[in-house]
């Protein structure tokens, strides 16, 4: 398993004012520098090989991993990129220790914004490094096809992640510390959102709209009847 350290996030405090919908630009700097203060992002990840498809499952590594959009997803693919990605416990520390609301959601909403820069220079690292035209990834819990307690599976295939970077599971498959995040990325040659696949309307992590022809094509969700495409 290797470890990406991930350095330089820069964050522009205005842009994140405007976006929270602050007046107070003041107290969003202040917080912006506090959080690029603590914050340690780092990936943990592996080059794994897909072993076999099998029944809308994938063994990748030995582990087996039951999800139809997987499976479909890996259609062709040989490598592929399991990892885990946090900023690291002392971020929840500072937003524990604060008793103002407002500085515990700023803190909070800025720690989100980080995590989605960290994961987006990730991204460009595996690009580089291993010469990828096109990535896309897969995320346990984000669709209902691939449940989060295929976590479970993920953290037994990226065994050491706790020791590497200090990221565990609960019982229930959530991530400590809470701004981590994990997947398999696998090279493709159309980008793959999970969003696509996934009705919900409001959604403020949303990266693509929802593609009803897609999740059809997938098995994963029924025609509405009552939905009207263009």
């Amino acid at each position: 398993m290797e470890v990406f350290s991930i350095t330089g996030i820069e964050l522009d405090s205005v842009c994140i004012a405007k976006r929270l919908h602050v007046v107070d630009k003041g107290l969003v700097r202040r917080l912006t520098e506090s959080v690029k203060a603590v914050i340690a992002p780092a990936a943990a990840f592996r080059i794994s090989y897909v072993d076999e498809r099998l029944d809308d499952s994938v063994v990748i590594d030995g582990m087996r991993f039951t999800s139809r959009v997987l499976y479909d997803n890996l259609d062709g693919v040989g490598r592929v990129f399991p990892f885990v990605l946090t900023l690291g416990k002392t971020l929840e520390d500072v937003i524990a220790a604060t008793r103002d609301m407002l500085e515990k959601y700023l803190l909070d909403e800025i720690g989100n914004m980080v995590l989605y820069e960290a994961r987006g220079r990730f991204e460009q690292h595996l690009r580089t490094t291993f010469a990828l035209e096109k990535i896309s990834c897969m995320v346990p819990g984000s669709l209902e096809n691939w449940p989060i307690e295929q976590q479970r599976i993920l953290f037994n295939l990226l065994s050491g992640v706790e020791s590497s970077i200090g990221v565990s599971l609960t019982e229930s498959c959530l991530m400590i510390p809470r701004k981590s995040i994990s997947g398999i990325y696998f090279p493709s040659e159309i980008t793959f959102f999970s969003c696509q696949l996934c009705p919900r309307e409001r959604c403020e992590s949303r990266k693509a709209r929802f593609d009803e022809a897609k999740a059809l094509e997938y098995g994963i969700h029924q025609r509405n009847p009552l939905r009207t495409t263009a």
